[in-house]
């Protein structure tokens, strides 16, 4: 009788488990460095935010719904038109509730 033998697979960790967005400190465990490579598309890996080069101010709540406001619009596909950019700026200025709710509906949206 024959008997099949099997070799264990090399133990790999896998791509979300070392996730520099997620987990900085691990960027390099046991990963070369991609940054400044060129994949086989032509497009370059821009390296990882370097969280100590953060910038030592937060957004005003306005400025921070219309980023949100931008955001939800994109994902869904919707652009702006030039004069939308009136309606996004009275939204932005509205409390943070009213901005989610609108945030909420137009995410969920059938696209």
């Amino acid at each position: 009788m024959n008997a099949w033998q099997f070799s264990e697979p090399p133990l790999t960790t896998p791509q979300s488990a070392i996730d520099s967005y997620r987990f900085p400190g691990v960027r390099d465990f046991d990963q070369p460095e991609i940054a400044g490579a060129v994949d086989e598309l032509g497009d370059y890996f821009l390296p990882a935010p370097d969280p100590r080069q953060r910038l030592p101010f937060t957004l005003a709540a306005e400025d921070s719904h219309r980023l949100d406001l931008h955001a939800v619009l994109t994902t869904a596909g919707i652009a702006p038109l030039p004069g939308d950019m009136d309606a996004i700026n009275v939204l932005s200025a509205l409390d943070d509730t009213t901005v989610s709710a609108v945030l909420r509906w137009v995410g969920s949206a059938p696209h």
